[in-house]
């Protein structure tokens, strides 16, 4: 089948108990900007919120389910356990670690364990993230800072970084990633605990930090139970709904179980689970968040796709108010 490279990370999807607190968190404190304020399609009683770039480019999303009532997150394998996010430059995490300083965010030091600049810190949530520097950077480029944003251009968020997953068998998880989805095994570099296997990197398309993921194998950990401050899943970008149809087929024919063909409207998607139970998305790069919101708008207001608009009144009373157009 003649399948083109997946293009790097999409969006990552995360949980939330608290609309309001991460709206906080994600625009004011790391400067991120709300480009779309939706539901969970899948469950229209929760929002589903979009941060992004400008504008919401590909590669630049990081998103969140509310799910009030999430419990705690008990860490272990078979999970997505780090999310990261790029930044232009070395110089960039000293601005970020004075920042987080002097708001209070649980963070670490300045480490290069990765091979390049890289900063961890934890939402309110715990919500495991980290933010990398682009400096020597080759290969996917990254968005552009909202101009609106309490950050500074030249410090700020560009995009998706490497994600890092953790399983109790990488060997199935790496099959998947080479021989399914394509990507390529780069290089390694030593775990966080002694006596573990080293951290195996894979990359797919242009490369580089918005294309790639870090593969964590763990025999001294249970297996993670998901809750507030866990990730739901990770999705991969492809060009447009006729490449993705072709993945349908594709993963169809590997007998990996899977959702087929999903209209999303904002994008079109496929899910499937790779055998240590961690979810993957393949998505479209358009039509964008543009569809039903002009620019200077975006995020402000309630979107609900076409076929949930008939059914608006009744949504919106489900939804605790959230106001978004400070």
């Amino acid at each position: 089948m003649n399948l083109k490279l997946l293009k790097g990370q999409h969006h990552v999807s995360a949980i939330t108990a608290n609309a309001k607190k991460n709206y906080q968190f994600y625009t004011k404190t790391l400067g991120l900007r709300l480009v779309k304020k939706s539901i969970n399609q899948d469950d229209t009683s929760v929002y589903h919120l979009f941060y992004a770039d400008e504008r919401g480019n590909p590669g630049t999303d990081l998103t969140f389910f509310e799910i009030p009532h999430a419990g705690n997150t008990y860490k272990g394998t078979n999970s997505i356990s780090l999310t990261s996010l790029r930044v232009n430059n070395d110089k960039a995490l000293a601005y970020w670690k004075n920042r987080f300083e002097e708001s209070g965010v649980d963070h670490d030091e300045i480490s290069f364990q990765t091979g390049r600049a890289a900063l961890g810190f934890r939402d309110f949530e715990g919500q495991r993230l980290m933010l990398v520097s682009d400096e020597k950077n080759e290969g996917v480029s990254g968005g552009k800072p909202w101009e609106k944003s309490p950050v500074p251009a030249e410090y700020g968020i560009i995009g998706l970084g490497p994600v890092t997953l953790t399983v109790a068998r990488g060997e199935v998880t790496s099959k998947v990633l080479t021989d399914v989805l394509g990507f390529r095994e780069t290089r390694s570099y030593p775990g966080h605990e002694s006596g573990q296997p080293d951290i195996r990197v894979f990359e797919t398309g242009e490369g580089g930090t918005g294309a790639e993921i870090h593969l964590e194998e763990r025999n001294d950990l249970p297996q993670e139970r998901p809750g507030r401050g866990s990730v739901h899943h990770v999705a991969f970008r492809v060009e447009d709904e006729k490449e993705l149809r072709k993945w349908v087929d594709w993963i169809t024919k590997t007998r990996l179980p899977n959702s087929g063909f999903v209209e999303r409207y904002y994008f079109r998607s496929l899910y499937f689970r790779e055998p240590n139970g961690i979810l993957f998305e393949l998505a479209t790069d358009g039509p964008g968040f543009e569809t039903d919101e002009n620019f200077e708008s975006l995020g402000q207001n309630l979107s609900l796709p076409p076929y949930f608009e008939s059914q608006r009144e009744s949504i919106e009373a489900k939804l605790k108010p959230l106001d978004t157009k400070d």
